[in-house]
């Protein structure tokens, strides 16, 4: 579509890779990049738990359940599809746009759609998405600074800004990680400061 690029982590609409079809619960990460006045037309969503994580830009949002809203960077946006919802997507704004969507399986199909933000989210707060067993953190991280991962049988570690260490591999913007099995990991920066989206997974 004009004025929008898209990558994505895992198989997803034209891009099929049939070993690559989802890891835990998510089923995609897309990175969106939209010039000012593009966007996603009204289309449907159901059985999906949407999280949005926008990196710059602002992201207009607007449903067939009535809610609209504009997302910045720091926000967490949580669109429970249920058994069906429909919505638009677009860069309404006079700065390109650039957004992470992450899509996870419920573990149970239908029930009510629902929304809501988390203004600013702070790095102590993970972002729960008990419909899909599953937790969102957020880490901030200063050049040099080293965090821990949380323990858990899957984690998705995706980088937002910055280059990071993660056992032996290193990592930069658009990079992730994905991690069974595994305890006592840590992340450290280096070069600057970085960003972080790790999702803990049961």
């Amino acid at each position: 579509m004009a004025g929008i690029d898209s990558f994505h982590a895992f198989s997803f609409g034209p891009y099929y890779e049939p070993h690559n079809l989802r890891f835990g619960a998510l089923l995609a990460c897309n990175e969106e990049h939209l010039a000012p006045g593009a966007g996603f037309d009204e289309h449907p969503h159901s059985h999906t738990e949407i999280v949005t994580w926008v990196v710059t830009g602002e992201l207009t949002h607007r449903d067939s359940a009535g809610h609209e809203s504009v997302i910045r960077p720091g926000d967490v946006q949580h669109l429970s599809a249920g058994a069906g919802v429909r919505h638009v997507e677009r860069n309404a704004g006079p700065e390109p746009l650039a957004f992470l969507q992450m899509w996870l399986a419920p573990l149970e199909p239908g029930g009510t759609p629902s929304y809501g933000i988390v203004r600013g989210i702070a790095d102590s707060t993970p972002y729960a998405v008990p419909a899909a067993g599953a937790l969102l953190h957020v880490r901030r991280l200063t050049p040099g600074e080293r965090t821990a991962l949380p323990d858990a049988p899957a984690l998705y570690v995706h980088v937002v800004h910055g280059e990071v260490a993660l056992a032996e591999e290193e990592l930069g913007p658009g990079d992730s990680a994905r991690v069974t099995g595994e305890s006592g990991l840590d992340v450290v920066s280096y070069g600057g400061r970085a960003e972080l989206l790790v999702w803990e997974m049961s």
